[in-house]
């Protein structure tokens, strides 16, 4: 019999626990608790760039008339706003170099979500049961790691250069494999396809067209999907322009394609969409009705006067130029801090929020690491530990994902300098 005021532990279900264990709520708590720290970690856009002034009048302008300001704060739909998903058609017309007609998409092909993470989350729910297989990069996008362990999947490494995933290693991966007996349980390719968070590369064109080949050939008993990630699509500065993976998907039965706003316009609003192959598009819609019965219909409102109002596309220059500045302001302090200590390396990213450095393999960067101590505690400067971003078969420990999104350039050199200092201290123990 229990103890007076004493309870029985709550039995709690296996995603419970798989979830448990990813990064973010650490890194959040570092953050608090070390409110001195200059972040190169946060993932967070520049503060300065959110658009106020457009989002005030926007929704100045939903709410002026009742009729149209009680729809808006209404209950949506499942699928998301009409009106947003109608001005998305265009939008992501244009960055095909195409028109919806020759797309041939139309309002009802997109889903919207909450942010793109809710559309990786969706497939993750829609495709793996536990044991199942999803093929990443080396490195790739942490929190997705995470997703698929709340869902009992398993992540498998395919090997990755600067120009992204390697066809050949993922052929010679699928193959292994199948002579394993385990194709069956391979359900997704994932690929974050521009400026990807953690390493900033993006995928070549060739590559991009030879990975949809290659799901396609490895459809066997049941077909392969690739997810393409394209969080940091708008986020160029340079360097060359890429077309989706999606666009190499004639067919549409082989990549589910996904895209925010939550970089380009705000996180805050919490707006992205998603076009899924047409088998898909019920179970992806039926499960979102179970947790949400849809996005929050006033903020995709408010995206779709935005994208109606011509002036989001000025707003993303904006942004643009202003991470131009910090994406150059970390390098040139990569360059002056760092080019004399001798195994590091870094990426040179033309786009998105990150920068990829190398350190000796002698110099692991993980949480429980002199160097993330002597780092945080000591020289006043955090990074996210590069060994998140593997999955458990292929885990490296001397890399570091530098983030220029939140601070401006004079802090950005400022968290470099330190760094530097910090890595010289470890680099002088080894």
């Amino acid at each position: 019999m229990n103890a007076p005021n004493s309870f029985s532990p709550l039995s709690l279900s296996n995603r419970s626990h798989w979830a448990s264990r990813g990064a973010i709520s650490f890194l959040m708590q570092q953050g608090v608790e070390n409110p001195g720290v200059l972040s190169l970690a946060a993932g967070l856009v520049d503060p300065t760039t959110l658009p106020v002034e457009l989002a005030q009048q926007q929704l100045t302008d939903l709410l002026a008339d009742d009729a149209r300001a009680r729809e808006c704060l209404q209950y949506g739909t499942t699928p998301g706003s009409e009106h947003l998903r109608r001005e998305l058609l265009p939008f992501f017309a244009g960055l095909e170099k195409s028109t919806p007609q020759e797309l041939d998409l139309t309002a009802d092909d997109l889903l919207l979500t909450t942010g793109s993470q809710q559309l990786l989350s969706l497939t993750c729910d829609a495709l793996f049961n536990p044991g199942d297989i999803c093929l990443v990069a080396a490195p790739t996008y942490f929190v997705f790691l995470g997703a698929l362990e709340a869902v009992g999947a398993q992540a498998i490494s395919v090997k990755t250069d600067s120009d992204g995933m390697c066809p050949d290693a993922l052929d010679e991966t699928l193959a292994s494999l199948e002579q394993e007996g385990k194709l069956d349980r391979v359900k997704l390719i994932y690929l974050v396809s521009y400026y990807e968070n953690p390493s900033g590369v993006s995928l070549a064109t060739t590559r991009r067209k030879r990975i949809v080949e290659l799901a396609k050939k490895w459809s066997k008993s049941h077909r392969l999907i690739i997810l393409e990630d394209a969080a940091y699509r708008e986020l160029q500065y340079d360097g060359e322009v890429y077309p989706s993976i999606w666009s190499f998907d004639t067919d549409r039965e082989h990549v589910i394609y996904t895209q925010t706003f939550s970089k380009s316009f705000s996180p805050g609003v919490r707006v992205g969409f998603g076009l899924v192959p047409d088998e898909l598009k019920k179970p992806f819609s039926d499960l979102k009705g179970n947790d949400d019965f849809g996005s929050a219909h006033l903020n995709q409102r408010l995206m779709a006067g935005v994208l109606d109002s011509g002036k989001y596309a000025p707003h993303v220059d904006q942004v643009k130029a202003s991470y131009t500045l910090k994406r150059d302001a970390m390098l040139a302090a990569a360059d002056k801090y760092f080019s004399d200590i001798e195994g590091v390396t870094w990426e040179h990213p033309h786009g998105g929020l990150y920068v990829w450095m190398s350190l000796p393999e002698n110099i692991p960067t993980g949480f429980d690491s002199r160097l993330f101590e002597e780092a945080v505690q000591r020289q006043n400067v955090m990074y996210v530990p590069g060994e998140l971003c593997f999955a458990a078969d292929a885990v490296e420990r001397n890399h570091m994902r530098l983030s220029y999104g939140v601070l401006p350039p004079d802090r950005i050199d400022e968290g470099m300098r330190s760094l530097a200092a910090a890595i010289r201290v470890i680099a002088s123990q080894s």
